[in-house]
């Protein structure tokens, strides 16, 4: 039994204001900073044996605030990395309405079918976080690891381990600086939590619906 415990990053510079980051790589704010900090002592009650993160620095930052709390190795993780937005890369979501009205809409209503020009599919995302999945089964049995991800890769995460359609890729709640427990037993994957955002209190931002 492995259980695996899934974080968001923490509020970066272009969260609050809305805007498509996908590869490009703003930092944390002072606010999301402050979330990962909430984050850390939240998971000082767990016996952590690893934390993989996304390279790119919002996760990265999140994961190393945790991982210099807990004491605990972090690596670098590839597979885990937010989704190629392409064209939409560092473009406001008012601004994607406007110019790819026809993509957005089926952004929101039918995702499994988006292939964002220049950049990545839903089922692109897919393959590579169950690889992902698969690896930290092998690698990590009765242990407990954490992996700092994004919006996507986290959603596209939930649809491997329970076995769901990425039709359904939006019926996941996943906040900044939430997270997530997933025990991965022989037989099944059984999510005990969802998007707990408890132990961020006064620093809790709802996340835009369309990221």
């Amino acid at each position: 039994m492995l259980k695996l415990i899934i974080a968001r990053h923490a509020e970066s510079q272009w969260n609050p204001v809305g805007r498509y980051q996908g590869l490009l790589d703003p930092e944390l704010t002072e606010r999301g900073k402050a979330q990962a900090e909430a984050l850390a002592y939240e998971f000082q009650k767990e016996k952590v044996s690893r934390i993989y993160s996304s390279p790119l620095k919002r996760t990265f930052q999140t994961a190393k605030i945790i991982s210099d709390k807990l004491a605990v190795p972090l690596h670098r993780e590839d597979r885990v990395i937010e989704i190629d937005h392409g064209n939409w890369s560092g473009m406001l979501v008012d601004e994607v309405k406007e110019k790819y009205p026809r993509e957005f809409e089926m952004w929101l209503k039918e995702p499994h079918r988006v292939k964002f020009e220049g950049g990545e599919s839903l089922e692109d995302v897919f393959r590579r976080v169950k690889d992902f999945l698969e690896y930290v089964r092998k690698e990590h049995e009765d242990e407990t690891v954490i992996v700092v991800s994004h919006t996507v890769p986290i959603r596209c995460m939930y649809c491997a381990l329970l076995d769901i359609d990425l039709s359904k890729f939006w019926s996941f709640g996943c906040d900044n600086a939430s997270y997530s427990v997933v025990i991965m037993e022989d037989e099944r994957n059984v999510l005990q939590k969802l998007n707990i955002t408890c132990h961020l209190g006064e620093l809790y931002v709802q996340a835009h619906k369309a990221l």
